[in-house]
């Protein structure tokens, strides 16, 4: 059987999500191949680069069409999007923090944030700045969420681990810092028209 680019990616996933980020290992990825390592190489220089492969699967969504036609409907839609995206894969904030912070992502998904900026009527460079922000409070919050799931799953958390007045629905909680982003984005414009 010959071994395809879509093969590694595919198996490097399916340890993703049985075993965590932790436990991705070339040696471990070939042998639910049944290849030898050197063989991952032919199609990935190194792990960093199949670790960006990976990520750019789990984002690929990110591309399809946005239903919502106006920037504050866009904004929210690609950042439940991305965070839809992010929970459908053990470790996968993580792993996907970790692609964007070392550049190793061609996905497009923060240009797009960027895009619907535009829309609303900020600078290109805020613009930029703004999807920058909103990606990595999409990221922060989705670890923080997805790291809580593992603890809680393994019996790690208490009742006496979380604060009493900590609204217990994660996609509440999203909600409301987005919502904040959204008002911030829409005070800094209605600032500029006086």
């Amino acid at each position: 059987m010959q071994l395809h680019r879509t093969d590694v990616v595919d198996g490097a996933i399916a340890i993703l999500d049985e075993y965590g980020l932790a436990d991705l290992t070339m040696r471990r990825l070939a042998g639910s191949l049944e290849v030898q390592p050197g063989a991952l190489y032919w199609h990935f220089p190194n792990k960093q680069a199949l670790l960006g492969a990976v990520a750019d699967r789990i984002l690929a969504p990110m591309d399809d069409p946005i239903e919502a036609t106006e920037w504050s409907g866009q904004i929210t839609e690609l950042a439940h999007r991305l965070r839809d995206r992010l929970l459908s894969y053990r470790d996968g904030a993580e792993l996907v923090s970790a692609t964007y912070a070392s550049r190793l992502t061609t996905n497009k998904g923060r240009e797009r944030l960027a895009g619907a900026a535009i829309r609303a009527g900020m600078p290109r460079h805020e613009a930029e700045l703004a999807a920058y922000t909103l990606l990595h409070y999409v990221l922060g919050q989705t670890v923080d969420e997805q790291s809580r799931m593992q603890m809680d799953s393994v019996g790690a958390l208490t009742d006496g681990d979380s604060p009493l007045h900590e609204t217990p629905d994660a996609t509440a909680r999203f909600d409301f810092g987005l919502q904040l982003f959204v008002g911030g984005v829409r005070h800094l414009l209605g600032s500029r028209v006086r």
